[in-house]
Formats: C-alpha cells, sequence, structure tokens
C-alpha cells in the first residue's frame, strides 16, 4: 500500500516535471521541421505581398502582375489556409525567436506566451520586417517571380519550400535534416 500511496502523492509532481522538460526541449529545438518552415511561408505570404505593395507602391506600372486581380487572385490561396497553417507556423517562430532571443532572457517569455497571444505579435511584426528588406531596384524581380509561381496551388509551392529547404545553407533557423542541422541540445547522438 505505501508505494501506491508514494505514486498517487508524487504522480502529479512527476507528471509536471515531464510536461516542463518535453517544454524545455522543445524550447531547445534548434532546427525546424522543413513542413513547418512550408507552413511559416504559406502563413506568411499574404503580408509579404502587403509589404511589397506597400514597398514597391511607386515602382509597379499597369502591366505589373502584383497589382492585378491575377495577383489578388494568387494571394488569397495562402491568405485561406493560415489557420490552418498557424500551428507549424508557431513551430517554426518559436524555434527562430528561441534562437535570436537566447542571451536576452526574451526566449523563456515567449516560451511562456500561448500561441493566440503571440499570432498578433507576429502578423503585426512580420510585415514591418518583410518591407525593410525590400529595395525599390527588386520590386521588378519579386512582381516576375510572383507571376512565374502564380499557375502553382498554394500547396505545391509550400511542397517545394519543404523539398527544398534542407538542401540550402539556411541559418537561422537551419533546417532539420539539412546541411546545418544541429539535433536538439541536450541529446546524445549515438
Amino acid at each position: 500500500m505505501k508505494p501506491m500511496t508514494g505514486i498517487r502523492r508524487f504522480g502529479p509532481l512527476l507528471a509536471l516535471a515531464a510536461m516542463g522538460t518535453a517544454q524545455a526541449t522543445q524550447a531547445q529545438q534548434v532546427c525546424v521541421a522543413p513542413d513547418d518552415a512550408a507552413d511559416a511561408m504559406v502563413y506568411v505570404m499574404p503580408g509579404a505581398y502587403e509589404a511589397v505593395l506597400t514597398t514597391c507602391s511607386g515602382e509597379f506600372t499597369d502591366q505589373s502582375f502584383m497589382i492585378s486581380a491575377a495577383g489578388s487572385n494568387f494571394v488569397e490561396q495562402f491568405r485561406a489556409q493560415q489557420d490552418a497553417r498557424w500551428p507549424g507556423t508557431m513551430r517554426f517562430f518559436r524555434v527562430f525567436m528561441a534562437r535570436e532571443t537566447q542571451d536576452d532572457g526574451m526566449a523563456e517569455v515567449i516560451a511562456a506566451l500561448p500561441d493566440d497571444a503571440l499570432r498578433p505579435l507576429i502578423d503585426g511584426v512580420l510585415g514591418q520586417m518583410i518591407g525593410k528588406e525590400i529595395k525599390s531596384d527588386n520590386c521588378a524581380k519579386i512582381d516576375r517571380a510572383v507571376e512565374l509561381l502564380s499557375p502553382l496551388p498554394a500547396e505545391n509551392i509550400a511542397g517545394l519550400v519543404s523539398f527544398i529547404l534542407p538542401e540550402v545553407d539556411l541559418k537561422n533557423p537551419p533546417v532539420c535534416g539539412g546541411k546545418n542541422e544541429t539535433v536538439i541540445v541536450g541529446s546524445t547522438s549515438e
């Protein structure tokens, strides 16, 4: 009887400790799954599209694909998938943010926030970050690249991303199975 009493007494504590360990391991993961990167790309596409429209508004002509109805239709297929792609996107950004904020204590704060609290923050910051990276002399190239991708459905574009990223030298965050993959911190490889 006494062993059972001990298990009953410490069982909830052990469960909490195991859950905390699992969360800590997830927070320490240093690579992101290719499918999560693909989900993030699909999720981010509408915000990126809007950032390009804003940044390149003076560069586009009447013939530019992105300001056409076809360009608008293209981005809508991504917008329609954002909710379904959110869980993978969140895993991607948690790894990315943990790597970016390792030394300033923000990783713990970010890890403690629920996904629903982070979503508006991510949505608000992404467009601004993307807009800052766009140079006006690249607007025509971006327009042409989007036009070339436009016949593909979002699922195929996401599939290409998850296929190609492990072969690219992506460093922050590296893609699991890729050239810069690092195992989960604290695990051992055999």
